[in-house]
């Protein structure tokens, strides 16, 4: 079969890859039937994810068919369409049982797909812990629909429920790309009375105020940020801030826009190390959450999606077949063409 395989730092190839097997009596075989490509893809490739191993397939994100079950497998069975879980987990250890799923101790468990053991960017693939990582999809919901119910919209809406958001509160999400743009609809589930968009891409702006996920878009090119928020907040800050960039100033930029006391929630991958300001924030009090996200809310995040409450497929730009993955590749880790996401077509 067909598969997407990094190679170490700076080298991905297109190559034939053997079949997966089952492997343990909880093991799930899945024909792999759309497929995308995520930032965390392009920090592996860069080599800024050191427990990414090389000779692994890529891909955590995506929806296939269930081909075959191990004999311990009891929730899923051959034709059932599902959403995979970017995190694999035990269920049973002391974090799954408090929900920490993406700190599973199992070692297999936690970000494993396409990072530590194949993923998704492949024909086929083995899902460990099937039963926990697989989400039933309903006739009406569609592949494209169900896409970003196991990374992304788990992203938003872990992000969304540490931030301790109420209604009439402002949200302000810094970065309007794929993980942002989620949060932005995660939150808004919350019923806040604002959304502010902070991005420097303008059509990634224009994008969310299009599809009414935010109510007020900043762009730090052409405002002062800071000066911005606390005019849209009567001088307060916000009362929850999301940072869904993860660039080299947009950490100092979540904390400075935050009211005293405020929550600031830091959801995105960085390429380099932050630095906590401590002295220059004494006296606003806030609190920090920070950290990987826990997908253990897919079942409801679909329920969501098939009432029509989450859609996410707005965040799809660019389209194409599974033979032409490595020029996808190429277009979306440069932002050409005003990329947000690739739907990638496996097989039907």
């Amino acid at each position: 079969m067909k598969a997407v395989v990094y190679q170490g730092k700076g080298r991905l190839l297109f190559e034939d890859r053997p079949m997966p097997r089952i492997q343990d009596p909880k093991d799930a075989i899945i024909r792999v039937t759309l497929t995308t490509i995520c930032s965390s893809d392009i920090h592996i490739k860069r080599g800024a994810v050191p427990r990414a191993v090389p000779g692994t397939i890529l891909g955590h994100e995506f929806v296939g068919v269930v081909e075959q079950t191990g004999e311990g497998v009891r929730r899923f069975f051959p034709g059932d369409r599902v959403a995979v879980n970017v995190e694999t987990f035990c269920g049973e250890c002391f974090f799954c049982r408090r929900g920490y799923v993406n700190n599973c101790t199992d070692p297999d468990g936690g970000w494993a797909l396409g990072c530590r053991i194949d993923g998704g960017q492949a024909e086929y693939v083995r899902v460990p812990f099937a039963d926990n990582g697989l989400t039933l999809i309903p006739d009406s919901v569609s592949d494209e629909a169900a896409l970003f119910t196991g990374d992304l919209l788990s992203t938003g809406f872990w992000g969304a429920s540490l931030a301790e958001i109420k209604p009439q509160d402002t949200v302000a999400v810094i970065g309007a790309g794929p993980a942002g743009l989620c949060t932005m609809m995660c939150a808004a589930l919350y019923g806040p009375k604002q959304i502010i968009a902070v991005d420097t891409a303008d059509d990634r702006l224009n994008l969310a105020l299009r599809h009414k996920l935010a109510d007020t878009a900043v762009n730090p090119l052409h405002q002062d940020t800071v000066r911005e928020v606390l005019r849209l907040t009567q001088g307060r800050g916000a009362d929850a801030v999301l940072e869904a960039a993860g660039g080299r100033d947009t950490f100092q930029t979540a904390w400075q826009i935050a009211r005293p006391n405020a929550v600031v929630c830091v959801i995105a991958m960085y390429e380099e190390s932050q630095i906590l300001p401590l002295p220059d924030m004494y006296g606003k009090n806030l609190i920090f959450k920070t950290g990987g996200v826990d997908a253990s809310s897919c079942g409801k995040i679909m329920e969501l999606i098939a009432a029509g409450r989450l859609d996410a497929r707005c965040l799809i730009t660019h389209r194409t077949s599974f033979g032409h993955i490595m020029e996808a590749y190429d277009v979306f880790e440069n932002r050409r063409d005003h990329v947000i996401k690739y739907a990638i077509r496996v097989s039907e």
